[in-house]
């Protein structure tokens, strides 16, 4: 697979993480980076995965590879969700 840059102007760091926004329950969800790039979503590298916030008032959902994040109760590769 290969790389694709963050979505960030002017940044051109990999991307990690893929965020999207779900403006009917107004909710942003930050993931791992998606298999293929969507036209409506942000492909991040990891210093603005973790400096990402949402609007006043939204949610923000992290889903993170727990096994990349080293120790935990979950086994690695498995998903771990979090606020």
């Amino acid at each position: 697979m290969s790389t694709r840059p963050c979505s960030r102007a002017a940044c051109q760091r990999e991307a990690i993480a893929t965020l999207t926004y779900d403006y009917a329950d107004s909710m942003a969800v930050l993931g791992p980076l998606s298999l293929v790039h969507e036209p409506h979503s942000y492909d991040l590298c990891a210093v603005h995965a973790e400096r990402m916030s949402a609007p006043k008032g939204w949610q923000v959902v992290r889903h993170q590879v727990v096994g990349e994040l080293g120790a935990g109760g979950v086994g690695a590769g498995e998903i771990g969700f979090g606020a």
